[in-house]
């Protein structure tokens, strides 16, 4: 709660290809696309990251890890001991984790990762040894199962020993109930993570936008029993707490403050613009942030970690607006 609000990114395998295109079908392209992906992460300016973060004046900062394909933020053994996919190929060769973590710490700013419960399901090499897979033509995920959550989590378990308390907390999407999860399957994650740090934090994407509360209220839910924070997807800043907690999980929401692409509200995510007026979120930040709740701002990112310049002006402002202790 002392840190307010952060900033959020997808920093994924660039390219003007779309999921279903980077599957791993072709040997040659995987080879390319591995490289591409080496090049991208080498590229990643975390320096200026975090000097930016610092100016903003956001108090933490998420990043992904990864999000459906084979591409990986860091070397993982586990990863490449699971799948067979060679290190450079799946995982990035440079331990971009450790190197983001460090430049954050100059500026204490807390480091935040993206992680998923559906895994690598779009390739057609890592999700199926893993024990996840998609079908495609039918358009849905397959089910998990306790095999592949136990694989799954020792990705994440190797993650979480290597930077220990270098890592503040863990936000997991795709963990639906719809796949097959519940609180059994999520203790796994959970208890990976706390292997790394006994103070972890974390939140566990039920879907819906996180707001599928029981009672129909459209208040947003705590998912896992030792969820620290709520998950609290949403699409605008629009909804407003009346308190710090649900059921014991520090209220949270994530947000996308990028331009909705062809005008639909659901696809903000990742995109550059500032939609709503920097005087209105930062309203927005406060009179959250007197309830109780922090706010997580998602924006975009481009592969050398920098900012869109428009944003970074209305974020600055936000800052100076919603300041921290």
């Amino acid at each position: 709660m002392s840190r307010k609000w952060g900033i959020f990114n997808h920093y994924l395998y660039y390219s003007e290809k779309g999921y279903k295109d980077i599957r791993g079908e072709d040997p040659e392209e995987i080879r390319k696309m591995g490289e591409e992906w080496c090049e991208q992460t080498e590229s990643f300016d975390v320096e200026r990251l975090a000097a930016t973060l610092h100016e903003i004046g956001c108090g933490y900062y998420i990043i992904t890890v990864m999000q459906g394909t084979r591409f990986l933020l860091a070397p993982n053994e586990a990863y490449t001991r699971i799948t067979g996919i060679p290190a450079g190929q799946g995982c990035a060769k440079r331990d971009l984790i450790r190197d983001i973590g460090n430049a954050l710490k100059k500026y204490d700013i807390d480091l935040f990762l993206y992680y998923t419960g559906d895994g690598p399901h779009f390739d057609l090499t890592a999700g199926p040894k893993m024990g996840l897979y998609e079908d495609y033509e039918a358009d849905i995920h397959g089910k998990v199962d306790r095999h592949f959550v136990e694989n799954w989590a020792a990705v994440m378990e190797e993650y979480a020993v290597r930077y220990g308390k270098l890592i503040t907390g863990w936000w997991v999407d795709g963990c639906y109930a719809s796949l097959g999860y519940n609180n059994e399957l999520l203790s796994i994650y959970y208890n990976a993570m706390k292997k790394g740090n006994p103070d972890i934090l974390s939140a566990f994407n039920s879907g819906t936008a996180s707001f599928v509360s029981p009672t129909g209220d459209d208040t947003p839910i705590k998912w896992f029993e030792h969820e620290g924070f709520t998950c609290g997807e949403d699409n605008d800043f629009t909804y407003v707490f009346k308190n710090r907690f649900t059921d014991g999980a520090q209220n949270h929401l994530l947000i996308p403050f990028g331009n909705y692409r062809e005008g639909n509200i659901c696809w903000g995510w990742c995109n550059t613009g500032v939609r709503r007026p920097k005087e209105y979120v930062a309203d927005y930040i406060r009179k959250n942030n007197a309830a109780g709740a922090v706010i997580t701002v998602d924006i975009f990112v481009d592969h050398r970690g920098h900012f869109d310049p428009e944003q970074v002006e209305a974020l600055k402002y936000i800052g100076e607006q919603v300041r921290r202790p």
